[in-house]
């Protein structure tokens, strides 16, 4: 059963100005990567539909959302904050990322695929119920993650967010939500400063100090995560696809390299077919070395390809 790829043009054009990290580039130089490694024909590519205003407003107030809507700039850039900026292509780019998450995860629930992963920007773990940050407008997997339960009927969904910064905006959106665990590692103390006060029982955050190796994460995997998800018996699995814990990655300062992220992408595979009928749905979060990033995702597709 092939794999779903959703992506859309709108997602080159939002951009936050230059040198930005979080840039068009980086989608570019993951579909690089696929072509020139033949795995670009192994997937089964779709364009990623717009999340409607009712799909989004499960997990974002609709002020938040008619704020963002006033905000967006005609020409030039608007900062959110001095990370965050929109222009004019932002708006519309967020809401196919979010429709991307929401599509994957009726395609995979309809049985077209076991799995799926939405190449989006912008990202949305940092995304708030109420509130833009760190680069996310919306909260992308927790859209898709209410959208299976509220849509699909599901009971019991997980969401595992590997990237090099804890998930804020995700546990916010599920802070003690018993039909949804939360399995993290971050690196400690780093931006943006939470998760590791006032936990909520269905959030299992793993704090990890700089310098953690690949190693190191495994045994966090093997010993934490994989107990708790089996606990848990999910009916479905949401991946935060970040990738700059990666060892050459600038932004963290972390010890993953691509076979890490493959061996991770191989327990959760295992995890979703015991519990789940194989059902996974990952996003792209962070990951902002170039070569870094376009390694890793393939390593991950490559996982979700093969098993």
């Amino acid at each position: 059963m092939p794999t779903g790829y959703y992506t859309h043009p709108e997602f080159l054009l939002h951009e936050m100005g230059p040198f930005h990290p979080e840039c068009p580039e980086r989608l570019q130089a993951i579909e690089d990567h696929l072509i020139s490694h033949g795995m670009d024909g192994l997937l089964d590519r779709r364009e990623a539909p717009a999340a409607s205003a009712e799909q989004i407003g499960r997990v974002h107030r609709p002020e938040y959302m008619a704020s963002l809507a006033a905000a967006s700039p005609a020409s030039g850039y608007h900062p959110i904050d001095p990370d965050t900026l929109m222009n004019s292509h932002t708006m519309a780019a967020a809401t196919h990322a979010a429709g991307a998450a929401v599509a994957a995860t009726d395609a995979v629930m309809a049985g077209e695929f076991e799995s799926a992963f939405c190449c989006v920007r912008p990202p949305g773990h940092h995304a708030e119920p109420d509130r833009a940050m760190g680069f996310c407008f919306y909260n992308n997997v927790a859209i898709a993650a209410r959208h299976a339960l509220a849509a699909h009927g599901l009971e019991r969904v997980a969401i595992v967010d590997f990237d090099v910064h804890h998930g804020n905006g995700t546990e916010a959106a599920f802070r003690g939500e018993e039909r949804v665990l939360m399995c993290s590692f971050f690196q400690h103390p780093f931006y943006p400063y939470s998760g590791t006060e006032h936990i909520a029982t269905n959030m299992s955050n793993i704090p990890l100090p700089a310098y953690t190796s690949g190693m190191a994460v495994r045994e966090v995997v093997e010993t934490i995560w994989l107990p708790r998800l089996n606990e848990f018996k999910p009916q479905m699995l949401f991946i935060s696809a970040g990738f700059d814990a990666h060892r050459e990655d600038d932004m963290g300062q972390m010890g993953l390299v691509e076979q890490d992220y493959a061996w991770i992408t191989t327990q959760l595979v295992d995890v979703a077919r015991v519990h789940a009928q194989g059902r996974i749905v990952s996003c792209l979060e962070g990951g902002y070395n170039l070569s870094a990033l376009s390694r890793s995702v393939c390593a991950h597709l490559k996982v979700l390809l093969e098993r």
